[in-house]
């Protein structure tokens, strides 16, 4: 294999497990914005959080949501015996992962990754539930390493394991508001923070209207499927529509999906009422660049739409600004711990790429802006993101995974 083959297969590997998996939680946002500047003395109020730093949780048990066998749900139950606080309906967890020999290939054993999964139930005191798809190596090259986090989760982690997690957080959950109808659209394993939101609501607001439309391939990916049968029999509020896209032979229209093809507009035309609703959408990046931008034409006002987009998903909003040019080369950037000072060249999609292609170790996890692995205090400059990470940063750091340069920089790393 060239480095050049080899350099394009690590991207798609990289794009596929970010797509495949809720795994890991990238950012959520409204519109594209224009880049955000992050200055050294920028003062920003961080959301209390339930815990400070890693806690200690026990698996209570594991069980597979789908006839295939790809997502499993972990339950988890902290050490401490502490009762856990509520989290907001949509959030996720941050996991700190020892990878086992074999997990991904011997090279991998003994490393440790941090990964964030979002919460696929509502909050309950005594514990958390996540729900995790298998990545496996791309079809067409069975040769390549499978996921590493959603793989080790699957072949490794058993009941009884104890595993590193930091407390609940995240920018995607549902709005507590009960007059206004929500519409919840999970694409795949996207299901898995509409669980958490629909579960929420049965047991908060039940009487309060809510559309779920979920879309998947056939009824061996349908996770959770007698639950959400089961909740949509015995609560009137809630409307149930599941959507296949490629049914198997055996699936029946009627019995086990509602409708075929995929989750679009003209779909929610035909089948959501008349008047105003909250709508949260999750999945893939093909659903997200359609459908997202076609609520927004259709005349859904942007305030009402929330979503959570996973990997390589760029999502543009009619009438939103165009993103602030990228940086000009040129400028110098000063790791100072390391005792490096650079010149940015332009060529780097983050300062995270940037640091590891001149061969500086930099602490990082999900390399999207969600678990804060990679946050670095900012000594002087500042620091733009052509989105809004969802981690929130303290004031005075950056992330250097989704970050770029508009000045110079002086890093901690």
């Amino acid at each position: 294999m060239t480095a050049l083959q080899l350099l394009a297969w690590i991207t798609a590997a990289l794009l596929l497990q970010l797509t495949v998996g809720i795994g890991v939680v990238v950012r959520r946002r409204r519109l594209a914005a224009p880049a955000t500047p992050v200055l050294p003395d920028a003062t920003r109020t961080r959301p209390e959080l339930a815990w400070e730093g890693w806690r200690a949780f026990r698996v209570a048990q594991r069980h597979f949501e789908d006839a295939a066998r790809t997502q499993c749900s972990f339950h988890l139950q902290p050490v401490d015996g502490q009762p856990l606080p509520a989290f907001r309906p949509g959030q996720f967890l941050t996991f700190s992962l020892d990878l086992a020999a074999g997990a991904a290939g011997e090279e991998s054993a003994g490393r440790a990754i941090t990964r964030c999964y979002s919460l696929s139930d509502r909050p309950d005191p005594a514990q958390y539930r996540v729900t995790i798809k298998r990545v496996p190596a791309p079809p067409d090259h069975p040769e390549f390493l499978p996921g590493l986090s959603s793989n080790h989760f699957h072949d490794h982690v058993r009941a009884g394991d104890v595993l590193r997690v930091k407390a609940p957080s995240g920018h995607f959950f549902i709005d507590p508001d009960p007059s206004i109808p929500v519409v919840l659209i999970g694409g795949g394993i996207g299901i898995t923070p509409m669980m958490s939101m629909l579960r929420w609501c049965i047991a908060n607001q039940p009487q309060r209207p809510v559309h779920l439309y979920y879309g998947l391939r056939n009824s061996d990916e349908h996770a959770f499927k007698s639950a959400l049968e089961e909740m949509a029999a015995s609560h009137p509020a809630l409307r149930l529509h599941v959507v296949y896209s490629r049914p198997l032979a055996a699936d029946v229209q009627g019995r086990d999906y509602r409708h075929a093809g995929h989750v679009d507009v003209e779909l929610l035309r035909q089948t959501l009422p008349h008047g105003r609703h909250r709508f949260y959408v999750c999945g893939p990046p093909a659903m997200m660049q359609t459908l997202v931008p076609a609520l927004a034409a259709w005349g859904v006002p942007v305030a009402d739409i929330h979503y959570e987009a996973f990997g390589p998903a760029t999502v543009k909003l009619p009438g939103a600004p165009e993103p602030a040019a990228p940086v000009a080369a040129g400028v110098e950037v000063k790791f100072q711990r390391s005792g490096r000072t650079l010149v940015w060249s332009g060529q780097d999609a983050s300062l995270l790429d940037f640091a590891e292609r001149h061969g500086l170790e930099v602490e990082s996890g999900c390399r999207s802006g969600g678990c804060g692995s990679c946050e670095t205090r900012l000594l002087d400059g500042s620091v733009q993101y052509e989105h809004t990470p969802d981690h929130d940063v303290a004031a005075g750091h950056c992330l250097l995974c989704v970050g770029r340069p508009a000045t110079s920089l002086v890093l901690e790393a």
